[in-house]
């Protein structure tokens, strides 16, 4: 699905990627809320699903590509914030719902959802395109415009683009905004194009060859890494089997229910608003070597514990301890890995690889999740511990090789990104290079 999902935004732009994936999962949400056959219901879920998974990554990536560095990290992390909103209004809407003595107890809760997509696509269509897009499609004069419409000089924006040709070998040159010459980075970010517009199919075609080529295909084997082994810590698999993550600890089903669901996601949504807020304040290696540490600990101790025996259904402490390592669990994957598995992926790839880039990163993330969850239940059923020493035992594994492999990003301009990896620039010196005053904040 990454070739489509990716093709889709280069060939129409982020924004009408956006209202079409959006209006692809309203007619599922609209398919499920009115059926009467369980073929019927497992048809909308499909299409919900291609709805949703065109519709996350592509929003991140327009995002990205028009922030300003010293922002871009709360901007894109906001996705997560309304993310875990959005599963809290849900869990009480479902709660509500679920008194209903008719089919509209489960009808009402997928014909909200239909609703407000169709809702939010009417809102994305007078939307701007990203400026970066069309530079890709050679449209250099309309993303000059767009970015002074945004505020922002095209050149202090690092685009490289000023109404006219981009350097093909990647020199410098001089270019002029309103009449005034200015130096432009001496490394556009995108792939070299003519002053011409190109026909959008000319940059979609290639588009998911180019993820592998020499040039790029390093930075695509990271970011596909790094959001595959985000879901080897279990955070996904622990929050779906939570009731019975719960359960173990001798809680009743009741009071399993409630603190899976109601108390889980007030929990997520109140840290994630002060991660959201402060995720340009420290660096996306930080967020993920703290991440993986605090992770690690609080799944090791949680298994030490059960296979320790020290965990008695009905009686003891032990039991309280692991309830409450849970949810520090949640908490510093939240803060930390939530945020940055958000910004990281897009930030790290040029123009012309950054949506399918993007899209096959999180399809590798959603497969891995899928296997995961499918599987868990076998260690739940034969072990108390396995899962929680399995999931440890990777978190800490991918935190050591990230350590290794991980260049910083925050506050640095995409094209600068882009440069030092054309130019090979070892990571350890990408902290102290290109970020000035006026970039961080």
């Amino acid at each position: 699905m990454a070739e489509p999902l990716g093709a889709l935004a280069d060939a129409v732009g982020r924004p009408r990627a956006v209202t079409i994936s959006v209006c692809i999962f309203g007619l599922g949400a609209a398919i499920e809320a009115g059926s009467i056959h369980i073929a019927t219901f497992i048809v909308g879920r499909i299409i919900i699903g291609v709805g949703n998974g065109l519709t996350l990554s592509t929003v991140v990536v327009y995002i990205c590509e028009l922030a300003p560095p010293a922002k871009r990290g709360v901007l894109t992390t906001l996705v997560q914030l309304l993310s875990a909103m959005g599963i809290l209004i849900g869990y009480f809407i479902c709660y509500g719902t679920v008194h209903i003595n008719s089919s509209m107890s489960w009808r009402l809760p997928w014909a909200l959802q239909s609703f407000l997509a169709f809702l939010f696509a009417a809102i994305c269509v007078p939307l701007p395109q990203s400026p970066r897009w069309l530079t890709l499609c050679g449209r250099h004069e309309e993303s000059r415009l767009l970015w002074l419409r945004l505020g922002v000089s095209p050149d202090d924006e690092g685009t490289g683009v000023s109404g006219g040709a981009i350097s093909e070998k990647h020199e410098d040159t001089e270019s002029k905004v309103d009449g005034q010459s200015s130096a432009p980075p001496a490394f556009p970010e995108q792939e070299p194009v003519t002053s011409q517009p190109e026909d959008n199919t000319a940059v979609v075609s290639h588009s998911f060859i180019r993820v592998f080529r020499k040039d790029v295909r390093s930075r695509t084997a990271l970011v596909v890494y790094y959001l595959g082994m985000q879901q080897l810590c279990g955070v996904d698999s622990i929050l779906y089997y939570a009731p019975i993550v719960f359960q173990q600890t001798g809680l009743t089903s009741q009071k399993s229910s409630f603190l899976a669901t109601g108390v889980t996601a007030i929990v997520i949504v109140v840290v994630t608003i002060p991660a959201t807020l402060t995720a340009d304040s420290w660096s996306r290696r930080m967020q993920t070597m703290v991440g993986g540490c605090l992770v690690s600990v609080c799944l090791f101790l949680i298994g030490i514990l059960y296979a320790s025996g020290a965990v008695h259904q009905d009686s003891g402490a032990a039991r309280w301890v692991v309830i409450v390592t849970i949810h520090a669990y949640i908490i510093s994957y939240c803060v930390t890995w939530a945020m940055s598995v958000r910004s990281y992926p897009s930030e790290i790839q040029p123009s012309a690889t950054r949506a399918t880039a993007t899209s096959l990163a999180q399809s590798a993330n959603w497969g891995e999740n899928f296997l995961i969850i499918l599987v868990i239940p076998i260690f739940f059923a034969n072990s108390d511990s396995g899962s929680y020493f399995l999931f440890g035992s990777f978190t800490i594994l991918n935190t050591v090789i990230l350590f290794f492999i991980m260049p910083e990003t925050r506050g640095r301009k995409l094209e600068d990104i882009h440069a030092d990896f054309l130019h090979k620039i070892p990571h350890a010196r990408w902290g102290r290079r290109n970020i000035k005053d006026k970039d961080v904040v």
